[in-house]
Order: structure tokens, then sequence, then C-alpha cells
């Protein structure tokens, strides 16, 4: 039907549209199932993957999921997010928007390396299905990456731990998914040859950290890279909450990043008169 043709009714409902949820009064279906008929029946992962994937997961998929998911949800407040939210709870705001300003700073940096890493680990995924054996793979994509690209390596490293103690624990638990034919793991593997190359090539190894090491798992899974960022907010969510809720039952005001007998590195002018003050 043309759109001359459809009555305002029709068009407004047309406004949005989406394969995610249907709801009328007395209706809510997700992706076509009736919310009652999830409820209590279905996980927190695998709600999840319903809602980003359309299907419900396996067990064992869901329950994959939320080892990922459970591993990341904290790192303390020297953790910029966690910080932001006990510093913004501390200003007498709501819980929600303590929690909405430290999302707001999960980006590139604090918080996107599993998107990175996943993206690393996919462009060797790819050469593979051209024909390329995986060690050949990971040292073509370093070559370039040590050529074209700065930083660090994604996925590899810890400013605070020699070794990150989730990530070897993350990568024995999906060996122990991929042995049941749960996933391939594929992407272990790659993640195993990078750690391995780029520990030859700089004589030291550079363990996986938790980023690399639910990328990983987001890669065995099947999820695209960028929703890796917003599983990783999911999933660090629930730190932020628990630590915004912790502040705002202590009595602090205004707390700032530093107590406040230390104060900052001044690198400006030094003390001057006003012009034409004569004084």
């Amino acid at each position: 039907m043309s759109d001359e043709k459809k009555t305002g009714r029709e068009r407004a409902e047309e406004w949005w549209q989406t394969s995610i949820m249907e709801m009328r009064p007395g209706l809510i279906r997700l992706r076509g199932y009736e919310i009652q008929d999830l409820i209590g029946r279905v996980s927190f992962p695998a709600m999840i993957w319903l809602m980003l994937r359309g299907e419900l997961p396996s067990e064992d998929q869901a329950a994959l999921l939320g080892i990922a998911l459970g591993a990341a949800v904290d790192h303390g407040p020297q953790a910029p997010s966690i910080a932001i939210a006990r510093m913004a709870a501390t200003c007498g705001v709501g819980i929600n928007n303590a929690m909405a300003s430290a999302i707001n700073v999960l980006g590139d940096v604090h918080g996107g390396a599993g998107e990175q890493a996943l993206s690393f680990y996919g462009d060797i995924a790819a050469a593979m299905d051209g024909g390329t054996p995986l060690a050949q793979a990971v040292k073509t994509r370093l070559d370039r990456f040590f050529a074209e690209e700065k930083g660090y390596v994604p996925g590899l490293g810890h400013r605070f731990h020699p070794v990150d103690p989730r990530a070897p624990r993350l990568i024995e638990l999906t060996r122990e998914f991929a042995a049941r034919g749960v996933v391939g793991g594929r992407f272990a593997d790659i993640a195993g040859a990078i750690e391995a190359e780029v520990a030859a090539r700089k004589g030291k190894t550079i363990p996986l950290n938790i980023d690399g090491a639910t990328a990983v798992i987001y890669g065995e899974l099947g999820f695209p890279p960028a929703l890796t960022r917003g599983l990783f907010v999911l999933s660090r969510s629930v730190g932020i909450l628990a630590h915004a809720w912790e502040q705002s039952q202590q009595s602090d005001r205004n707390k700032g990043p530093l107590p406040r007998e230390w104060l900052w590195a001044y690198t400006g002018a030094p003390a001057r008169p006003f012009p034409n003050d004569t004084e």
C-alpha cells in the first residue's frame, strides 16, 4: 500500500518498526514469546541473548555468556567508571544519575578494548578462512599492527596486574565448553597464538587480559565486535550500581578524586599583577 493510501494510524504505527517486542494492552511478547512464558524459565543471560539474537540460546550457550558477563562486573574505585559513580553519588544525585555518569566514560580506552580485541581476532579468522594457517595469519596481522597502528595490542597486558587473574580462568572454561562442542575454540586458539607471537617478538610474555578473554568468549558465541562493548557495559553496570549504592549510604559530600589535603600540580603562569595595577 502506498503512503498516500495509508491512514494516519497506520502511518503512526509504522513510524517505529521493531522485530524485538510486540506490546498492546494485556499483551507483551519478546521476539514472539509471551513474557509470562519466559518469566521464571529464562535466565538473565539467556534473555540478553534472546533480545540481541532473536532466538533462545541453549543452556550451555547462556551459561558461557553468563560467565563472561560475571567476570567483568567490577575492578574497584581505581577504575574511572567506578570512581565516577562514587563521586557522583557524593554530589547528591540519584542512583540512576550516578550510573549514567559512570557508563558515559566507557569509551575506546576504558571499556572498548574488548571490541578492539574481537575485531583483531576477526581479522585473523578471516585470513584463516582464506586458507592462511593460524601462525602466519597472526604474524601478518601483527606486522600490520606494529607498522600502521599505535598503542597496545588489544586484549593483552594490564596496567595493574602482572597476570590478570580473570583471563586464564575464562580461557580454561572456554576450552572446557569447546571440548563439549558448545563452541568451536577457534577464538581461544587465536588469542593464544597472539600472546605467543607477541612474547616471541618482545622477549617477554604480555598476558591476555579481561578484555581479550571476554572477547574470546563473545567471539566463540558469535557476537559481532560492536556488541562486545555493549555487553561490557551491561557487565560493568553491576559494579557501578553496587558502588553507587554503597557510596550513597555513606556521609561523604562532594568527594573529589583526591583527598582534599592533596592538591593538583599547577603548571600555569606564576603569580602576576593585574595590568596597570600600581600596587
